[in-house]
């Protein structure tokens, strides 16, 4: 049986279509109706979501890039925030890949498989006790996300303190810490941008150590922090 505040929580940290703003009204009900976040925090959701749906499109969609695709430490793609774009990371995808299909799920997005949606997406089809695992072992990257949208004032950061709280763990204190103090990414420092799009690119190749490790293993080397290239949507 689907989580529906899992697979709602994917599709609001997914990027702006109308179709989506469209399903608002559903998503603001769903997420509204689930005992397992505050009632404080389901009325942020809920209002987020009901401006999302009158919003202008072409506004969110900007609004969506500046943040998490041209500001690398907000970038959604998680094992960017581990591996940046060398080959371990490629093969920690790979290995993802076959735990989503091991799982019975094939992701049918141009995202990358380490993209917290798509995640969100897998965790949906899990048990809650499965799901709040995986989401504790990534807790501190969630928490650093979540401190740097209130920064910038976005309202997607209910969305991380919802996925905080279903994980029912609080981030290593240090570890959060040291993701915090690498500095924020300007969006409009388009050297920087430049700088970053000469990076090595990411490889998908065998994964060196072979085997298929769970997603729960995957997530569980998150604790040592790198600082984050940037997000490419492909």
């Amino acid at each position: 049986m689907m989580d529906r505040t899992f697979k709602a929580l994917s599709l609001v940290l997914s990027y702006p279509t109308a179709e989506l703003q469209d399903a608002m009204p559903d998503i603001a009900e769903i997420l509204g109706a689930d005992p397992r976040i505050p009632l404080s925090l389901r009325t942020v959701l809920r209002q987020f979501a009901h401006r999302f749906a009158k919003d202008d499109i072409v506004d969110l969609q900007e609004r969506y890039v500046m943040l998490f695709d041209r500001s690398r430490t907000l970038s959604l793609n998680l094992f960017e925030h581990i591996h940046g774009e060398s080959r371990e990371r490629g093969g920690a995808m790979v290995s993802l890949i076959e735990t989503y299909r091991a799982g019975g799920v094939e992701p049918a997005t141009s995202e990358l498989p380490d993209h917290l949606p798509v995640l969100l997406e897998f965790l949906s089809t899990r048990p809650l006790p499965e799901a709040q695992e995986i989401l504790a072992d990534a807790a501190h990257i969630l928490d650093a996300l979540r401190a740097r949208l209130v920064r910038r004032e976005s309202g997607y950061a209910g969305a991380l303190a919802a996925l905080l709280h279903l994980s029912g763990s609080p981030a290593d204190a240090d570890t959060l810490a040291e993701m915090l103090a690498l500095p924020d990414d300007d969006p409009t420092d388009l050297a920087a941008l430049d700088a970053v799009w000469e990076e090595t690119e990411v490889t998908f190749g065998p994964d060196p150590n072979g085997g298929c490790p769970q997603v729960r293993d995957l997530l569980a080397a998150m604790d040592s922090p790198a600082a984050p290239p940037l997000n490419r949507r492909t």
